[in-house]
């Protein structure tokens, strides 16, 4: 054997040792351990967000459910209280004080005339919702002509019929444990083999305020609300901060006092929202004296909590750039100002633009904040300016879950489901503008 092939022979009888056999062995064993946790991870996280999802779903989608009653309404003007010459000028003031209650126990009355006493009486009027008065009341005053006529209306349900209707509640159930009597469960029956009761599609939780009651609450006034602040946080935040990224990244001197403000910046994204809440109650409700519980102030204060994100986004999304392109536009006589407004701006906006969307994003989820400046009041108008009042979509789900009714579930649900569909469309935004504007170099 030549001495050339001894120390390949070594090497060779090295490399198959028993030792760094099990050596090899241990480090992929290791390697193939490692995989299957984070495997392991992402499916679990998978999982308990389609779980989440899945229960949003199944309780959100019934909010798009009604269950309605067929009545045979009379407008007679003595069931109302309102004169029967009553001119249609002065319809508005007298519909104020007229019992639009008769007519509709009037009806229920015709059909099961064989009820009496007034327990019964009232739980049979019980299966209509208390929000059929302030319907039948619009529909006199669209049409004054419906005074003294008799006409077929769907009217809502109350909400525990709703609850029926939509298998949400048992009637196995001993009657001591059901919110519905046997009494009221026949009557339901008979409605329904009538034709008189239905269940389907509805927009009226979209088009609605909120209300007492869960069958006639919507997520209208809600969703305008959260609209109208987001709409004063992008006004607020968004120029103020790419011109403090882009004069800390390209202006300022690099000196303590910069450094400074660069490590408040971080410090600030990082501090609790309801922090921001204290401060916009403290300097914009009492000191600046705004009114509560409107979008401006809300806007306002998300815009104090949305700031150092789109700082930071921006920052980030200029230091990218590369000194190149900088230093062709000096060579070709470009001003310091023209230089980041023609070549660096354009370049650093997908990054930017992400940046401020996710930070709407993060304000659109924001409860707490929006608790502190009085957010929190119940708001039955929905809001149409930014001093009107008004909540927002997640004060509205806190609102909802913390009731007792068993109908504000799916609404709670229904809200979540609206309030994510909202966070998914303005990230999906977000990538479209990034393929949009994105450029390469």
């Amino acid at each position: 054997m030549s001495s050339a092939a001894r120390p390949e022979g070594s090497a060779r009888a090295r490399w198959a040792s028993p030792e760094l056999r099990a050596g090899l062995l241990r480090r992929h064993t290791t390697e193939r351990r490692f995989r299957a946790l984070g495997t392991a991870a992402i499916g679990t996280a998978v999982l308990a967000l389609a779980s989440l999802l899945g229960v949003v779903l199944w309780n959100g989608v019934s909010a798009l459910r009604a269950t309605e009653i067929r009545l045979e309404i009379a407008f007679d003007p003595e069931l109302l209280g309102i004169p029967a010459d009553a001119e249609p000028g002065a319809l508005p003031e007298l519909a104020l004080s007229a019992d639009f209650a008769a007519p509709v126990r009037a009806a229920l009355q015709q059909l099961f005339p064989e009820v009496g006493g007034r327990q019964d009486l009232r739980a049979l009027a019980g299966l209509v919702s208390s929000g059929a008065r302030a319907e039948l009341r619009s529909r006199l005053l669209d049409d004054p002509a419906l005074l003294g006529r008799r006409v077929s209306l769907w009217l809502p349900a109350d909400d525990e019929v709703d609850m029926l209707a939509k298998g949400h509640s048992r009637r196995d159930l001993p009657e001591s444990e059901r919110r519905l009597s046997d009494a009221q469960l026949a009557w339901l029956d008979a409605l329904e083999a009538r034709g008189q009761l239905r269940s389907g599609f509805s927009t009226a939780f979209l088009t609605r305020g909120d209300s007492r009651e869960p069958e006639l609450a919507g997520v209208r006034g809600a969703a305008m609300g959260s609209l109208l602040t987001l709409l004063v946080t992008l006004a607020l935040a968004f120029p103020l901060g790419v011109s403090a990224a882009v004069y800390l990244e390209e202006f300022a001197p690099r000196n303590r006092l910069t450094e400074l403000i660069e490590i408040n910046i971080n410090n600030l994204a990082a501090v609790p929202s309801i922090v921001y809440g204290l401060l916009g109650l403290a300097v914009f409700v009492n000191a600046a004296g705004l009114p509560r519980s409107a979008p401006l102030v809300g806007g306002m204060t998300l815009a104090l909590m949305t700031l150092p994100t789109i700082v930071i986004a921006g920052r980030a999304s200029v230091q990218a750039v590369p000194p190149s392109i900088r230093e062709a536009a000096r060579g070709i006589g470009a001003s310091p100002l023209q230089v980041v407004l023609h070549h660096v701006l354009p370049l650093a906006l997908p990054g930017i633009l992400t940046g401020t969307i996710i930070g709407m994003a993060r304000a659109l989820g924001e409860t707490a904040p929006l608790l502190m400046i009085g957010m929190v009041a119940f708001v039955v108008d929905v809001p149409g300016r930014f001093t009107d009042a008004a909540t927002a979509l997640p004060v509205q789900v806190f609102l909802w879950a913390d009731s007792p009714e068993r109908a504000f579930v799916e609404r709670t649900a229904g809200a979540t489901l609206v309030l994510i569909v909202g966070l998914v469309a303005m990230n999906g935004v977000a990538i479209w503008l990034r393929q949009k504007f994105e450029q390469r170099w």
